[in-house]
């Protein structure tokens, strides 16, 4: 994945993850660096993916003693003689999104002044490594360890990981600004489609009479991991001051709602449009992140044998023998999510370049409302499809919703902070990580405490709540609005900015050698390493989709 520089040389005294070496010259094709960012976002999207992990790691302990039903949130933490619940394993779930958010908004800033190659090589040790430490979690039964390693350390690798390329990308395609945020995080929603196969794949290979094979496809997955990651961060490139691409120029006429000034890091968080549009991801993705991180364990329990051609009976009533069959059957519907997830992002920002921001968030909250408002009755109707369907539609806005953001972001408060100004309001996908989750699980956990048995009435109420937070979120977007002229930075602060990191906008602008680029060797080959595994991923997730249809 790495690409070679076109020149030779480097700046005395810069090291090779520092950002001066990583400025494009001329001849550079700038369609390589999306697969780069691909490359981090195909593997640390393999977040959405855990609930894979859950069920097996739920039953790690054969017999455990009777008076592990009495088990606290607190000793579960620490106990080895009892399995761990599948709300002690989401945590885990909870604290990717948590420490995503918070580390995003911490390091935006850091991560503007270094560069994404640096950002991108702290992500793959983070996130790897926290693999890792979980990895020692399962094998010493300390659910601690791996609430540390995969949630904590992870998460900040995925906080890093995620905001990487963002700027990047919409500095090297401002002709498509859209379309190229949707490129920057698709990979993100596409991770489990090719992790959740893959760990049902490594799970089945080491698992034994003692173990349910999760701590050996740990430490798999982190190796297969490091080594993508650190080929996309070495083929990050950023365009050099002052470039454009060749023979484009910004249309003379655009909508009110895009702005062509910008408003300083310190100010954007002051305006009420920023926690407006905080308050509109929170809730988009709080209906979203909750369903995701429970996909694989609802699919099973709502549908049980419907899904083996066994109507009627109930999840509790399977065997072991068809538990694992249904359990492979949903990590296709996990995939197939993943499958939506990746499209969405793409589609619904390209989309977004067409019809504006503030109107395809409109589309998301209208359509999300009546598709959650509707599954409890495709549940109960037994209608594998068109509860699928939903989903599939549900998760494609909500990845969209991503995708979409940042350029909701530029075309308020200008390109010039723009990452970091993002990472902050990550902070709303930490929050909703932490909303999503527990309405999900909690809720689930509560209505099985009150002897629901697993089916479609274990989550009818959960819908209900998750289509009222997508109407707060479309008040919200609705009251989003252009920012007034106080906000924004004079020209010559602007220009003084630039002068300060590359002596920007006072020299030359042009293309600099660097037109629009194609898909010439290079570019094939780069697109081919993430290509390949993606395509596995999508002929895996179809042919398990049929499995979900009968």
């Amino acid at each position: 994945m790495a690409v070679t520089d076109v020149s030779a040389g480097s700046p005395a005294g810069v090291g090779p993850l520092d950002k001066e070496r990583i400025i494009a010259k001329p001849g550079f094709n700038r369609w390589l660096v999306p697969p780069a960012a691909l490359a981090i976002h195909l593997c640390i999207g393999m977040a959405y993916g855990f609930s894979v992990f859950w069920l097996p790691l739920s039953r790690a302990i054969p017999n455990p003693d009777p008076s592990c039903s009495e088990l606290t949130l607190i000793g579960a933490l620490f106990t080895t003689a009892c399995n761990w619940r599948v709300a002690d394993l989401g945590w885990i779930y909870t604290l990717f999104f948590v420490f995503l958010g918070c580390s995003a908004a911490i390091w935006g800033g850091w991560l503007e002044r270094v560069g994404p190659r640096k950002a991108a090589f702290v992500s793959a040790c983070c996130w790897c490594g926290g693999i890792l430490i979980a990895a020692l979690g399962v094998m010493t039964h300390q659910l601690w360890l791996m609430w540390v390693g995969a949630g904590v350390i992870g998460g900040i690798g995925l906080g890093l990981g995620y905001i990487s390329p963002v700027s990047t990308l919409i500095k090297w395609f401002p002709d498509r600004r859209g379309m190229a945020t949707g490129m920057a995080i698709m990979g993100f929603g596409g991770g489990a489609m090719i992790g959740a196969p893959l760990a049902n794949l490594l799970m089945a290979y080491f698992k034994t009479d003692v173990s349910v094979g999760v701590w050996q496809t740990f430490v798999v997955m982190a190796i297969i991991y490091f080594i993508f990651m650190m080929g996309g961060a070495f083929g990050y490139r950023i365009p050099p001051a002052g470039w454009r691409p060749e023979g484009w120029t910004p249309a003379a006429t655009k909508s009110t709602m895009i702005t062509h000034r910008h408003v300083h890091l310190r100010d954007a968080h002051k305006t009420p449009q920023f926690w407006l549009i905080w308050a509109v991801l929170c809730l988009n993705v709080s209906a979203g992140i909750g369903v995701i991180g429970m996909a694989s364990p609802m699919l099973q329990e709502i549908f049980a044998g419907n899904l083996i051609g066994a109507p009627g009976v109930a999840f509790a009533e399977l065997d072991a023998s068809q538990k694992a069959q249904i359990a492979a059957i949903a990590a296709g519907f996990t995939g197939l999510l993943s499958l939506f997830n990746i499209g969405g992002r793409f589609f619904w920002a390209s989309m977004s370049d067409k019809i504006g921001r503030k109107n395809t968030y409109f589309a998301f909250f209208i359509l999300g409302i009546i598709l959650y408002a509707a599954a409890p009755t495709l549940a109960d109707m037994g209608s594998k499809a068109l509860f699928v369907l939903a989903f599939g539609i549900i998760l494609s806005m909500y990845g969209g919703g991503f995708a979409t953001i940042p350029a909701y972001l530029a075309d308020i408060f200008g390109t010039q902070f723009v990452g970091a100004i993002h990472g902050r309001l990550l902070t709303a996908w930490a929050t909703a990580g932490i909303v999503g989750p527990v309405v999900v699980n909690y809720i689930r956990e509560a209505q099985i405490a009150a002897g629901v048995a697993p089916g479609p009435e274990l989550y009818t109420s959960t819908m209900y709540i998750l289509a009222g937070m997508l109407a707060l979120g479309l008040v919200a977007n609705a009251f989003v609005k252009p920012l007034s002229d106080k906000w924004f930075m004079s020209d010559e602060e602007v220009a003084s900015l630039q002068a300060k990191t590359a002596a920007a906008s006072a020299g030359p602008t042009g293309s600099f050698g660097i037109g629009k680029g194609g898909l010439d060797t290079k570019a094939a080959l780069a697109w081919a390493v993430v290509g390949i595994p993606l395509l596995w991923g999508v002929w895996i997730t179809l042919r398990n989709s049929l499995a979900i249809f009968g």
